[in-house]
């Protein structure tokens, strides 16, 4: 394989396939397992809903996210070198190079949106454990008119500082010593958190009912188109399936890990994950009798706030809660900026600490500056630009690399290698199913 001037030569190296599959995680692991996968469980059946999402993880985990594991390990580039090295293999390297671009724009994009709205988790946090969250009552229009002053320009500038900042510190000091001791950190924090809270709801009054309608199996719903193109869609996105994550991580694995396993690894503690955040989130609904009509900051930020006021016990919960979101947040934060981060290291040949005080200082600022329209920033990005990235990633690998060398990127450690079936799955099924949701996003306006 090409791996001349390889990335991973120095110190950005995992320190093995556990510390790979946490960093993983926790970019998968993010809000939208908490905001958006609770709401259209609600929505599509309940337990009727997880059949396709399950169909569909696993059609993204054994293909997309295996390939752009594999894209980023035998090129050992972020998602530009790694776009270039795949088109250079037909002759068409500056395109593939154009091409990469793109999964690149992605990860800033998202991370600055990130940044605002772990702003407004980490603000929200210090609410919930002053007190002044409490004090809001269960009054929904109080509630309200607090996030619409968090949410408007300017409103919530200082705290969008010290998240950046904070990030600052934990990618700055590298893979092993930043993001992966983060993550070993922060992930199972988040699990002893979420459980406890999932411990302390199910006793609650009235949290049976939203147990009931989790695991509640409607099957008229799997006639609906709507239940499979969102089931893909939060799939897709949750696995962080955009050309740009997987690729620039998979360029830090080491040539020994076995990606297929840990491509299933990833799968299963991120669905997992989804479904503990379901568990916590549908049941408190139900001890209110809220209905769970609404997902992204309308459910965390006021919604959910008005079901924690009006708990027994509500103050610490929502405490724990944000801490909780707090937690996901930062991980997945941290993988978002990796990309531009490596990509600056590249371009200027200047030290990690300088590359990433660059990128958080370029991507703070307009963090600062979009406050009143994070909604519509995060909307563009995830409609239109990570599903293309995903689809250039799945064109890349499955399509540009040779079948021979794309077999034996995948293989190299494997315990189990993949044969030609994988690669007519990654080709046909995978490109299609990407191409598809990425037309019903745009008609839909957003399916992850």
């Amino acid at each position: 394989m090409d791996k001349m001037d390889k990335q991973t030569a120095g110190p950005d190296v995992f320190s093995g396939g556990f510390g790979f599959v946490l960093a993983c995680v926790g970019a998968a692991v993010g809000l939208g397992n908490i905001w958006r996968f609770p709401v259209l469980l609600a929505q599509f059946g309940g337990l009727t809903f997880l059949i396709p999402y399950l169909i569909f993880v696993a059609l993204i985990a054994s293909t997309g996210v295996m390939g752009e594991y594999a894209l980023g390990r035998a090129s050992g580039f972020g998602p530009v070198g790694a776009f270039a090295w795949a088109g250079r293999q037909r002759g068409w390297e500056k395109i593939g190079r154009g091409l990469g671009v793109l999964p690149m724009i992605g990860a800033f994009g998202l991370a600055i949106g990130y940044s605002v709205v772990l702003g407004w988790v980490a603000y929200y946090l210090y609410l919930a454990a002053s007190g002044r969250l409490l004090a809001l009552g269960h009054n929904l229009p109080k509630i309200k008119e607090t996030f619409a002053a968090a949410a408007s320009a300017g409103g919530n500038t200082p705290a969008i500082i010290i998240v950046s900042l904070f990030c600052l510190l934990i990618v700055g000091a590298g893979i092993v010593k930043g993001i992966e001791r983060a993550n070993r950190i922060l992930l199972p924090l988040l699990t002893v958190l979420f459980l406890a809270l999932f411990v302390y709801i199910a006793f609650l009054p009235g949290a049976s009912a939203g147990f009931d309608y989790i695991f509640t199996l409607e099957p008229h719903h799997l006639l609906n188109p709507k239940v499979w193109i969102f089931a893909f869609g939060q799939a897709f996105f949750s696995l962080s399936v955009a050309g740009n994550m997987g690729v620039i991580f998979g360029s830090y694995l080491p040539s020994s890990e076995d990606i297929p396993k840990s491509a299933l690894k990833v799968a299963v503690f991120d669905t997992l994950a989804a479904m503990l955040a379901a568990l916590v989130i549908i049941p408190a609904m139900a001890t209110t009798g809220a209905q769970l009509s609404v997902g992204g900051p309308g459910l965390m930020f006021i919604y959910l706030v008005d079901v924690f006021n009006g708990m027994a016990g509500g103050w610490p919960v929502a405490a724990v809660f944000f801490l909780c979101v707090t937690s996901a947040g930062i991980t997945s934060l941290i993988t978002l900026y990796e990309p531009p981060i490596a990509l600056v290291r590249r371009q200027l040949n200047c030290s990690r600490w300088l590359a990433s005080l660059l990128v958080l200082l370029a991507g703070g600022s307009v963090a600062v500056s979009i406050q009143a329209v994070t909604a519509q920033w995060m909307d563009v990005i995830s409609i239109y630009v990570c599903p293309l990235g995903a689809l250039l990633a799945g064109v890349a690998y499955f399509w540009m690399v040779s079948p021979e060398l794309a077999l034996a990127a995948v293989n190299e450690g494997a315990s189990r290698p993949q044969g030609p079936r994988f690669l007519w799955l990654g080709k046909y099924v995978f490109c299609t199913a990407t191409l598809v949701a990425l037309i019903a996003g745009i008609c839909l306006g957003g399916i992850g």
